[in-house]
């Protein structure tokens, strides 16, 4: 399969449907919509939105549940934005530079960024359980919901954005970094395919195959972003470059060094693609977005 090419195409579809499902900028809160849309719309690969697509077709592949299972993909996405926003803040990272354009925090101001964070977040679960997703079966989108609330909750992506905060600047060892990562960026990219499945109507044994999948998919992910950041540009990665050691934040590199790093990375997308085995072709462009996130450039 050519992933570039399917990449490109699921991603015009993502983005179709979230300029249908956005809130326009119009009437008294139209400035507070305009900063939220700024950031949802400046550009991105849409991964996480993907990925969930993907986990549907893995399952069925069918019309109706590749339609069915598009509002997941755009919450997900008004998830992973809102948490751009307020990890760019100067309380957080502090970068001016997210996707090649200038932060929301420096357009809007602070207050107002916040504020567009928080307005994603929640519309996300006004689009999960609403009209917009009424095509699911109400029980499973009670488990989607759940699902991708505890993902990116006090347990998933915050709770691991918290810990990173804890220990920057901190000696730590392997067990706590893997916590960290597991839950900032692996929790939601496992919700990612797992919602898409369960749209699908995965059974529970192909809902453990993808979760397996999406933990070491979110892994190669994080070390690959790791290495990105102390071997790619600024111009290259749409955001400030060698951010994490300025911080000082332990990561992959700094604890194995780059090229014991990309072992770790090549060795969680096998297990990635492993875990599908007992999926047909139909999972194919999961296979191959293991694949394109471990050889990915930016």
């Amino acid at each position: 399969m050519e992933i570039k090419t399917y990449l490109n195409e699921q991603r015009q579809r993502v983005e179709k449907r979230l300029a249908e499902l956005m809130l326009e900028p119009v009437g008294e809160f139209s400035s507070h919509i305009e900063s939220m849309r700024y950031s949802l719309f400046v550009g991105g690969k849409r991964i996480r939105p993907v990925l969930c697509l993907a986990g549907a077709e893995a399952v069925d592949s069918s019309e109706t549940v590749r339609e069915n299972a598009l509002p997941v993909a755009c919450a997900l996405e008004c998830i992973h934005t809102y948490s751009l926003i307020h990890d760019d803040l100067p309380a957080m990272d502090n970068d001016d530079l997210r996707r090649g354009k200038p932060t929301n925090h420096t357009v809007f101001g602070e207050a107002a960024a916040i504020l567009a964070g928080d307005g994603l977040l929640t519309y996300a679960f006004d689009l999960l359980s609403g009209p917009n997703s009424a095509r699911i079966d109400d029980s499973i989108r009670i488990r989607i919901i759940q699902a991708i609330a505890h993902a990116a909750g006090p347990l998933g992506m915050v709770g691991g954005q918290s810990l990173d905060m804890i220990y920057e600047g901190a000696q730590v060892g392997y067990e706590t970094l893997r916590s960290i990562h597991r839950s900032k960026t692996g929790a939601l990219i496992t919700a990612s395919v797992l919602s898409g499945a369960m749209v699908a109507g995965a059974t529970p044994d192909q809902e453990t195959a993808l979760a397996a999948y999406g933990k070491n998919v979110g892994l190669a992910f994080q070390i690959v972003d790791d290495l990105l950041d102390v071997e790619a540009t600024t111009e290259e990665l749409g955001k400030p470059a060698g951010s994490d050691v300025q911080s000082d934040k332990v990561t992959y590199p700094s604890l194995f060094g780059r090229e014991t790093s990309r072992t770790m990375a090549r060795e969680a997308v096998q297990e990635a693609i492993t875990a599908l085995d007992g999926f047909d072709a139909q999972a194919d462009p999961l296979r191959a977005l293991a694949q394109f996130i471990v050889d990915r450039k930016k």
